[in-house]
């Protein structure tokens, strides 16, 4: 996996990821979506909490087909706020927790990078919600992104995909501040997400 993003970030689940239009895919930020998310950053496992509700939404789609993809930006690598082998530590837990729900992240994709740097993976660039299309084989135009701040929305937007927004973490200030892609569909959390989704299969 060539530049910007470095081999370290993405972590997938199965490289025998199947390479079919059929796929049905969901992309997932992490911190506000499935965990609670802190002003001062996910630094350690310990402040990892789930959402009420999100692992039993992740894995309740999982058994309905679809494909979970998480795309996050954890600039606090960057900034030096915790280190890879802790963001890895973060991650396992998730994954653990996950498992135990019955549930699982078929990749993981993260942006290290801070606000300044230019990369082309931190929403609301696409790059990350590019390169997910392309290790999936699926276009990315009206997959289901499910973010609480306009990052995650806008970043939906521009590779042509159905922003949603969860009103946990940041998402009850991002409504109120408005600002988001005019197509946006709005849920208080990932169950009720999940819970659409499902029913309009």
């Amino acid at each position: 996996m060539g530049q910007p993003y470095g081999t370290d970030m993405v972590q997938l689940a199965s490289e025998g990821v199947a390479q079919t239009r059929a796929v049905k895919l969901i992309v997932l930020d992490r911190d506000g979506v499935i965990n609670r998310d802190s002003e001062q950053f996910i630094k350690s496992p310990e402040e990892w909490r789930p959402i009420p509700g999100s692992l039993e939404a992740i894995a309740r789609l999982n058994h309905a087909g679809f494909r979970v993809v998480v795309a996050t930006n954890q600039s606090g690598i960057g900034r030096g706020l915790l280190d890879m082998a802790t963001l890895n530590a973060i991650n396992d837990k998730m994954h653990r927790a996950l498992a135990l729900a019955g549930g699982r992240i078929d990749a993981l994709f993260y942006c290290p990078h801070t606000a300044d740097s230019e990369c082309e993976c931190r929403k609301p660039k696409t790059g990350m919600l590019k390169e997910i299309g392309v290790r999936f084989g699926v276009e990315m135009t009206g997959v289901p992104c499910v973010g609480d701040s306009v990052r995650d929305l806008k970043a939906a937007e521009a590779v042509g995909a159905q922003p949603m927004l969860v009103l946990t973490g940041k998402g009850e200030k991002t409504l109120r501040e408005g600002n988001f892609p005019k197509n946006t569909v709005i849920f208080p959390d990932l169950a009720f997400a999940a819970s659409a989704l499902l029913a309009g299969e």
